[in-house]
């Protein structure tokens, strides 16, 4: 089996991205200091956007790899794709960050000097929102966080939907590879829970998050609610079927 303990370190952005034409120049300039490639994962865009990333490729050469996905299949999908093929091309660490500019690029060094400290852990940003954070979806939030608490019977999780996390990649994949994770909104807060009921080292730092007017959201209101709760539902019926097995083992 593949040792997974990390010794050296090299780090790529996967960005998942789904016509944010407008925003993804502003975001990779913002990130731009940190001379870390970029794995950008077009998930069937429009054609806008296809031209608008085609022009980045040009533009970035070597340090762009940009990867299409023909049909869209959701942000989860996206960034399972990008992170497959980090892992490919020789990456040890992942960052995942958004395309619209929700994140601030200072929260970066933070989070790689955890990394660095911690390799083998999982690295997950908890938001800070500043005013323009709209109400209801932060209150949303609250009812993912309490079906999170249930389904790890913990309050450790401080928060599970923040899109701005590093992946030991070796670890992460193999997860992927043997566990099922959603394709869509659900992918966030169901590989965060996975990843702690296989005890693994998580850390989470404090990470500000603001949306731009101008920024896009392609959360699908009913649908995208409805295959969280089915995560969540999914998760419960997981965590009881674990509890079984531990109680089993120890009697």
């Amino acid at each position: 089996m593949e040792n997974c303990v990390s010794v050296m370190t090299n780090y790529c952005f996967v960005i998942p991205i789904y016509n944010h034409e407008i925003a993804i120049a502003k975001t990779l300039a913002s990130l731009d200091s940190f001379k870390i490639p970029y794995i950008l994962v077009d998930d069937g865009s429009n054609k806008e956007c296809q031209e608008v990333l085609k022009a980045i490729e040009k533009k970035y050469g070597e340090q762009v790899r940009l990867i299409v996905r023909e049909v869209n299949g959701g942000k989860g999908a996206a960034v399972k794709t990008g992170l497959r093929a980090a892992r490919e091309l020789g990456f040890s660490h992942a960052i995942q960050i958004d395309a619209d500019g929700q994140h601030c690029p200072t929260d970066i060094p933070r989070i790689l000097d955890e990394s660095r400290k911690q390799p083998d852990a999982f690295i997950c940003g908890y938001p800070v929102y500043d005013e323009s954070v709209p109400k209801i979806r932060l209150w949303a939030r609250y009812l993912t966080h309490a079906w999170v608490w249930i389904n790890t019977l913990s309050l450790e999780i401080k928060d599970s939907m923040c899109g701005l996390r590093c992946y030991p990649l070796c670890t992460i994949v193999k997860l992927l590879n043997t566990e099922y994770v959603g394709n869509r909104m659900d992918f966030d807060p169901e590989i965060l829970v996975r990843w702690y009921w296989q005890k693994k080292q998580l850390k989470q730092v404090p990470v500000m998050v603001r949306y731009p007017e101008d920024g896009i959201s392609h959360f699908r209101g009913f649908k995208d609610n409805l295959l969280i709760s089915a995560m969540h539902t999914r998760l419960f019926f997981g965590m009881i079927l674990r509890l079984f097995r531990i109680n089993k083992m120890e009697n």
